[in-house]
């Protein structure tokens, strides 16, 4: 039975999934400059992308190292989380400075479809990490 999409185990399950459609789709070429312009993604964020979805599944997934990382599912969520919300805020701050595009040399973050992705995952992480469980008392 797979996890709901709002626990971390379901965050890295589906997440990940996702990330890695997303990253080879992007080698695939599907979204371009030229075919999206309104969201298109670079090689180092295919990379990115791809890397982070693998390593995602993988510990859910791959036996010895889902039961090795298994406790520290929430706090793997809350720094993804963290990062992706980094990455959708310095996209917005540096929308139209070429020089500041990009970013870190890694990935550029210049249309705002891709930033607020960022901040989407990122608020998705973030809840997930600190929601409520379902067996949990609201009340404190």
């Amino acid at each position: 039975m797979m996890a709901s999409v709002f626990t971390p185990k379901g965050f890295l399950t589906y997440g990940g999934a996702v990330l890695l459609l997303l990253g080879i789709v992007g080698f695939l070429g599907i979204f371009s400059e030229s075919a999206y312009p309104a969201f298109w993604l670079d090689s180092s964020e295919n990379v990115a992308h791809t890397g982070l979805g693998i390593i995602a599944l993988a510990i859910v997934f791959v036996p010895g190292l889902n039961t090795m990382f298994e406790p520290y599912y929430r706090w793997i969520v809350i720094l993804l989380g963290i990062v992706a919300l980094f990455f959708g805020v310095y996209g917005f701050v540096v929308a139209g400075d070429t020089s500041m595009a990009n970013t870190f040399g890694l990935a550029n973050l210049e249309n705002p479809a891709d930033n607020i992705l960022h901040l989407v995952v990122g608020a998705w992480a973030l809840y997930t990490a600190w929601r409520p469980s379902a067996g949990m008392s609201m009340s404190r």
